[in-house]
């Protein structure tokens, strides 16, 4: 069983620091471009630590496209978070319908 969750936890896990690393910036533009890409660099190492182990123990029990799937899937429920609890961004109902399609569609990666 843990090889089906723990790439997931990995994943997400790797995916809160890569938001991080390439929309946590926007908080501060009143810094130096140079730094924020520095900085955005340094958080990204910690995503490649979590998602390349993440991604090669998932690949035990997930398919390429599965495991793309779920990274995607991820990357809508933090980036949603994300925006709106760390950036003050609203999300619209567009915006939630157009996420709905895309998990919907996941479905048939996962059929067999």
């Amino acid at each position: 069983m843990s090889n089906y969750l723990l790439p997931i936890a990995l994943l997400l896990g790797s995916n809160v620091f890569m938001t991080f690393a390439w929309y946590g910036h926007l908080k501060f533009t009143d810094r130096p471009l140079w730094i924020v890409i520095l900085v955005s660099w340094a958080i990204a190492f910690f995503e490649y630590c979590l998602q390349v182990p993440g991604n090669r123990i998932g690949y035990r029990v997930y398919n390429p496209a599965q495991l793309k799937t779920i990274q995607e899937i991820i990357t809508l429920v933090v980036f949603v978070a994300f925006s709106t609890l760390y950036l003050g961004a609203a999300i619209k109902w567009n915006h939630i319908v157009g996420f709905a399609l895309i998990v919907a569609a996941s479905f048939f990666i996962f059929l067999d």
